[in-house]
Formats: C-alpha cells, structure tokens, sequence
C-alpha cells in the first residue's frame, strides 16, 4: 500500500464513522434488526468521499489482483461506488467502465437489466456500498452474467460481518472483498 493510498484509506474511515454511522433500533432491508445503521449514500455522495471511495476501492482491488474492465452493480447503492471506481481509474490513465444492475429486466426500450457499456465477455467487479444478506449483489452477480458479463468479484466498502461474505462466496463461486470491517468502524 503505498503512502498516498494509506492516507486515503484512513480519511475515508474517518468520513464513514462520522457521517455514515447512525447510532439507534432500525430495520435494515433484509428485515433483520440492527442497533445502527450504516447510511453509506452520505458517503458515496460526498464530494471528499466520493473520490476517496473510487481510489480506496480500485487499490483493493488491485491489491488481491482482481482484472476487470467493468464495475457496478444493483440500482441505488452500487451506483454511486461504481462511478467512483470508473472516475479514479480514469484519474490513474486506466479505461475501466462502470454499469447499473435494475433489479427487473425492462420490458420496454431496449429491454436490458444491465444499463450502460455492454458487459458481455468482459471481466466484471460487482460493488456494493455495504452488505448484509449479501441478496443485491447476489441479484447484481445473476443479472450480469446473464447479461454475458464474467464477473471475476463482489466488491464492497463496509462489510457488517453478518454472512454476506460466505453466502456470496459460496452461491456466486467468486471472491467478496472489503475495504472496511465493521469492527473498524467501533460497532463490534
């Protein structure tokens, strides 16, 4: 890791546990009960966070040697950490697109569940801002490769610790990362 991205790492944290980590009894959407909430979207549209989102997560994912030439995932959360990746790639002089995942294929237009440049045949990242369930990447995961996309990850900024990593590990047959464990974040 080098200096810079060691920086970044750590401003990036301390964003998250200032404006993303909301204390209190709330209901997340897998159902399951939590005494806080991660609201990643604070993060994902700050204009600091933002760029520190893209570089923190394409430095991860070059560290565990991930190729991939497309990055997103499902409709809300993913899209903001794909535009990240795809805008801190461009900064680094690298051509890596990013792509939405609907969570229906549409039924007019073009009828695509995959919105953006064409992902078929290519290496794909799925992200995700923070998984619970692991169920939107999984969703993410089937409509990309039913799109002809090689997804070669799941990719996401905060891990909860609750089993999103072993079910996608295990349903998807592809590696989950994360840049942050809850732990990190004080909420052991």
């Amino acid at each position: 890791m080098t200096q810079t991205s060691s920086v970044d790492r750590a401003r990036l944290l301390e964003l998250i546990k200032e404006l993303a980590v909301v204390r209190g009894k709330v209901t997340l959407s897998s159902g399951a009960e939590a005494d806080y909430y991660i609201d990643l979207r604070r993060v994902t549209l700050h204009h600091e966070a933002s760029r520190l989102v893209g570089r923190v997560m394409l430095q991860m994912l070059d560290e565990a040697g991930i190729d991939f030439a497309t990055a997103g995932g499902l409709t809300m959360g993913a899209d903001p950490v794909g535009t990240a990746v795809m805008h801190a790639a461009t900064d680094a002089g690298r051509e890596i697109d990013a792509f939405v995942v609907r969570k229906a294929q549409k039924s007019y237009g073009m009828g695509r569940q995959v919105e953006g440049p064409d992902v078929k045949g290519r290496p794909v990242v799925v992200l995700e801002d923070t998984s619970t369930t692991g169920g939107s990447a999984l969703t993410a995961v089937e409509g990309v490769r039913n799109a002809g996309g090689e997804v070669r990850a799941v990719a996401v900024i905060v891990d909860r610790d609750t089993g999103a990593k072993e079910r996608i590990e295990k349903e998807a047959g592809v590696p989950y990362l994360f840049a942050f464990g809850k732990d990190e974040l004080g909420l052991d």
